[in-house]
């Protein structure tokens, strides 16, 4: 939603959001909480904010909530009953009780925005799609990348052609902050990421490697058909993959290259993908998310920037603030709310008087089950020596 669009939207009632998970030393709550109230749209006013109930209460008081939980469960029942009750939960637990907490709030009439990956099975997943239409809500998955204007520019560019027929997606995702055996420290996101009991099936393919593989299939709208992967763990003692490599087949013929590390010295959130058809190629990067590299085919590379003249529409409404001026992590997710915002408006129409513009799009639990059978096939692939498997 662009500054104007939320000028014009006036003064109806913010939307009553919850939280579960993200109390004291959680990194991705507090993002969360930043990105749910940049464009002023939500008040958080519940939450269950640790699996402890004296950390939940703790935590909540010290970010001044008006009801705080001891557990999701009683939140999810007591929120239900009440006339000013949330209508949506952010979820930001551990990978293991997405599921839980989802279909709780689910029953209860909530909307649903869930951090990735979305389940730690491709089965729970499907349940929870299910169970969404059966409820009439929403259920949205923060995959924040898709919210930054240079990745919507190049979707853009990719539907209408400009780089003609696709033929090679590459794209990679490298960090090196587990290139040592940290989670034996005590560190608690190290702790619960490589833990299979609470991360699932991927350690490094489940929380970066989603992000790459959805990445390229927002920009490209391509299906994978089939993959080959090799999941390694080179930390000795950790028991979870900590670098991915997966060739990607494509159900149009074109062929994609995806890896993701988090044991590469050097880099930190290096991720970026770069997509070549018969007609040029794109190439972007989120440590440098501003710009757009264009090179139609036999002419000479161009910068498209955020906030300019040559950006198109679809990344000129996701932009805030001026050219020159960095946009990125928090804004992307910013975006993916200010996304569901304008659904749950939408939604509260019961009038259909209120239709919702087409040009706002988010992450859903579809694209949840996509990267759920992403990882379960790279996973089966690389258990059976790199065989190439299907994607169902």
């Amino acid at each position: 939603m662009t500054i104007e669009a939320a000028a014009a939207a006036g003064p109806a009632p913010r939307i009553r959001l919850g939280m579960v998970g993200g109390g004291e030393g959680a990194f991705i709550g507090a993002v969360h909480r930043i990105a749910a109230r940049l464009d002023d749209q939500y008040t958080l006013v519940a939450g269950a904010l640790s699996s402890t109930a004296e950390k939940s209460l703790r935590s909540g008081a010290a970010l001044g909530l008006e009801r705080v939980y001891a557990d999701y469960r009683t939140m999810a029942d007591a929120e239900a009953a009440r006339d000013d009750g949330i209508e949506a939960v952010v979820i930001v637990t551990p990978n293991d009780q997405h599921a839980p907490v989802a279909e709780a709030f689910l029953e209860a009439g909530m909307h649903v925005i869930c951090d990735k990956p979305v389940t730690t099975t491709l089965a729970d997943a499907r349940r929870l799609e299910a169970l969404a239409r059966k409820q009439g809500r929403l259920f949205a998955v923060t995959h924040n990348y898709t919210g930054y204007p240079m990745v919507r520019q190049a979707r853009r560019m990719v539907a209408d052609d400009a780089l003609g027929t696709i033929r090679v997606v590459q794209v990679e995702y490298a960090q090196d902050w587990l290139a040592g055996p940290l989670e034996s420290t005590g560190q608690k996101q190290a702790e619960w990421r490589t833990d299979p009991k609470r991360s699932g099936l991927g350690g490094c393919i489940g929380d970066i490697g989603t992000h790459a593989y959805n990445l390229a299939d927002y920009v490209t709208g391509l299906e994978v058909s089939a993959l080959c992967a090799e999941l390694s763990t080179f930390v000795a003692g950790r028991r979870l993959d900590d670098n991915v490599q997966v060739m990607l087949r494509y159900a149009k013929g074109a062929r994609g290259l995806l890896w993701a590390s988090q044991v590469a010295p050097g880099n930190e959130n290096a991720l970026r993908l770069r997509v070549y058809g018969s007609e040029g190629g794109l190439s972007w990067q989120q440590e440098h998310p501003n710009q757009l590299q264009w090179s139609p085919l036999g002419q000479p590379t161009q910068t498209i920037a955020r906030g300019t003249a040559a950006a198109h529409a679809d990344a000129a409404r996701v932009t805030r603030i001026p050219s020159g001026h960095p946009e990125g992590y928090l804004e992307g997710f910013a975006t993916i709310y200010a996304e569901v915002a304008q659904a749950i408006r939408a939604a509260r129409d019961t009038s259909g008087s209120s239709a919702l513009n087409p040009a706002v799009n988010f992450p859903t639990i579809a694209d949840g089950i996509k990267c759920m059978a992403f990882i379960e096939a790279a996973v089966q692939s690389s258990a059976e020596g790199g065989r190439w498997v299907g994607l169902v």
